[in-house]
């Protein structure tokens, strides 16, 4: 079994990662990008049994910052 996890910054938190790939592609001759947000996949290869509540409470302990970050949870 396995689980993705999305993370991302949540609305209204400054992304400087995401400031500087809009600028780099500005650079490059990229037009009409008004903002970039960047954000992190991490897959878990889990044991048969384990639920989404344990992905969720992995996600509140370490795998997301949940003061600035958001994140979404799909069991594969």
């Amino acid at each position: 079994m396995k689980a993705r996890v999305h993370v991302m910054l949540k609305d209204g938190v400054l992304d400087p990662q995401g400031e500087a790939v809009r600028h780099a592609l500005g650079a490059l001759g990229f037009e009409g990008i008004r903002g970039v947000r960047q954000g992190k996949v991490i897959e878990l290869d889990l044991a048969d049994g384990t639920g989404e509540d344990t992905v969720r409470e992995m996600c509140d302990k370490l795998l997301a910052n949940t003061v600035i970050e958001s994140y979404r949870i799909e069991m594969l």
